[in-house]
């Protein structure tokens, strides 16, 4: 079975738009753990906008499932994820300012920022994962890093989902088999929700886990957040 893992990055603006501590970050990851998700992920911005460098200090003790923090590989985030010393690290190519996670790694490009970044982690003991494309020559310049995982950017995905299903989801299966060629894990999150999850993992072989926010903390406002996440997870089975 693929593993969920829930972004609660839209609860701590939800949360931050009131100043407070309400709803409660940690209580409520805690709650999300307990209604069945196998993983928290968290995105600290260098703003804090949403989640906080205090947030993800909280939560690391008190979480028993993996804890993944995404980032930008500054040096401030490196601190922070070696001081915290999560389960995984998730790698992106974020500027500080973009509103949301918009591209994959350019790993060729990048290969020896990312290999420096990847190798740190790993002498810590963190497995590591690079947020790419669906471009299976990027996927096999992400394996020369020496990275443990990659995942699949599938906002393209989802964006093509609804005109036609077997072609968005045709480069992520072709980006799914040269990664399992390579040796390397597979995760996937961007705009998967309730409509185009099943599908998605139903065709794309080797997922490992998929990291989901928004969506889920939208639907959650309809139907509960623990109807939410039993809901996700029916969709993964």
């Amino acid at each position: 079975m693929t593993r969920l893992s829930v972004n609660i990055n839209k609860l701590a603006t939800l949360r931050n738009a009131r100043g407070g501590n309400n709803p409660d970050v940690v209580r409520t990851a805690l709650d999300i753990e307990r209604f069945g998700a196998q993983g928290i992920t968290v995105h600290p911005r260098p703003d804090e906008r949403h989640i906080r460098r205090n947030d993800v200090r909280a939560l690391r003790p008190l979480l028993t499932t993996e804890f993944n923090i995404e980032g930008y590989p500054s040096e401030d985030f490196m601190a922070l994820v070696l001081e915290v010393r999560p389960h995984q690290v998730t790698l992106v190519p974020d500027p500080p300012d973009v509103l949301t996670s918009n591209s994959g790694w350019d790993a060729r490009g990048q290969k020896t920022l990312l290999k420096e970044v990847v190798g740190r982690l790993k002498a810590e003991g963190i497995r590591t994962s690079i947020f790419m494309g669906a471009d299976v020559e990027q996927v096999a310049h992400a394996a020369e890093t020496g990275t443990d995982r990659i995942e699949l950017y599938t906002e393209p995905f989802a964006a093509g989902y609804h005109a036609n299903k077997e072609a968005a989801v045709e480069p992520f299966v072709r980006a799914a088999e040269r990664a399992l060629q390579v040796g390397l894990g597979l995760n996937a999150g961007h705009d998967l929700d309730l409509d185009n999850l099943g599908f998605f993992q139903r065709h794309v072989p080797g997922l490992l886990e998929v990291s989901i926010g928004h969506a889920l903390i939208c639907d959650a406002l309809t139907y509960g957040l623990e109807n939410t996440v039993q809901l996700y997870l029916r969709e993964l089975r």
